[in-house]
């Protein structure tokens, strides 16, 4: 989901910086598009309404910058508001002092849980060893999926065998995370 919309907005935003000058229609142009993409996204209504306008209202008559177009002007005040609506902050995760520490992902089929977890295991391999297990048991290339990711990113992966139980599953890998030092 993450990555359609990162294309979509990359794309509009590259129309946007090939522009020297950018008049109300043309923002207002990229407005609605950045509004669809957002939507497609599954992104609230009344947030992407919010910050339609809010974006709008940055970026229409504003002065621009003088050390960048008005179309990366754009894609600045769009940059910043995202940035502010999704927390303004990074926090790092406090794991606390149980060893091994489990984080779970939930989510409707196909939102991105196998991509995501591998792309937080890269991050938090940096500083962690980082095990991961897959508890689909309803899609089976879901598991085979994780192990290649985890292969790719070189973090250990829970092979279930034939365990068909997602409680059995996440029980037995974490009693293997534990006895491995994960």
């Amino acid at each position: 989901m993450f990555e359609s919309l990162a294309e979509k907005l990359e794309g509009i935003f590259k129309k946007l910086k090939g522009r020297g000058i950018l008049n109300e229609e043309s923002v207002n142009a990229a407005l609605k598009e950045i509004r669809m993409a957002l939507l497609e996204a599954d992104v609230n209504f009344k947030v992407v309404k919010d910050f339609i306008e809010d974006v709008r209202i940055r970026a229409i008559g504003k002065e621009v910058l003088e050390s960048i177009t008005p179309g990366q002007q754009v894609v600045k005040i769009v940059h910043d508001r995202l940035v502010e609506l999704m927390g303004g902050q990074s926090v790092s995760i406090k794991f606390g002092a149980r060893i091994p520490a489990p984080i779970m992902l939930v989510g409707l089929q196909g939102c991105g849980k196998t991509t995501t977890a591998a792309k937080l295991a890269r991050l938090l391999s940096k500083e962690k060893r980082v095990y991961l297990v897959s508890a689909d048991v309803y899609r089976p290339a879901a598991m085979e999926q994780l192990a290649v990711l985890g292969r790719q990113i070189n973090v250990g992966v829970f092979a279930s065998g034939s365990l068909k139980d997602p409680v059995e599953i996440c029980v037995r890998a974490v009693e293997e995370a534990r006895r491995e030092g994960y």
